[in-house]
């Protein structure tokens, strides 16, 4: 896994200018910043000798998800249904894990049919409700709780 961040990490520093570009020369300089990033993330330091996608749990899986994001420093992330497949414990951890490697220079788009991630994230600007490809509400953290009240139903009404 460690061999697949750091192809990805240089080819993308490759790619970029300025003060942005940083290239680890060793595999030892990358390591440690790969460590740094995994206590981020809620992943132990053995998870590096693992192959990718090797004996995963659901929960390290989408942590590893996160774990590039706090790697690779994109400046847009989408995380598609991070929360899905996951018992309680597992979308706390994630969701935590989304919030310390997130950064106000940098945003990030959280699909989910489920208002439960988003009661764990540490700062949560907007909420839309999606359907047939539209935006039919905006809101805050309080237009999810509707949400699970009360159904897409009346969301739905709305735009009618």
């Amino acid at each position: 896994f460690s061999h697949f961040l750091r192809t990805a990490y240089n080819s993308l520093s490759k790619a970029m200018d300025g003060d942005d570009r940083e290239v680890f020369i060793t595999v030892r300089e990358f390591q440690k910043y790969l460590k740094e990033n995994i206590a981020k993330v809620g992943l132990r330091e053995e998870f590096l000798s693992r192959y990718l996608n090797e004996g995963f749990s659901g929960g390290e899986k989408k942590r590893a998800e996160v774990l590039q994001m706090a790697v690779l420093k994109p400046k847009i992330s989408i995380l598609d249904e991070p929360d899905s497949g996951l018992d309680i414990d597992a979308v706390q951890s994630v969701a935590q894990a989304i919030s310390k490697v997130s950064t106000k220079d940098a945003t990030v788009i959280i699909i989910t049919h489920y208002a439960r991630i988003l009661n764990f994230l540490d700062k949560l600007d907007f909420v839309h409700v999606f359907a047939e490809g539209k935006v039919l509400q905006t809101g805050d953290a309080s237009l999810a709780q509707k949400l699970e009240a009360e159904g897409y139903e009346w969301a739905l009404e709305k735009t009618a």
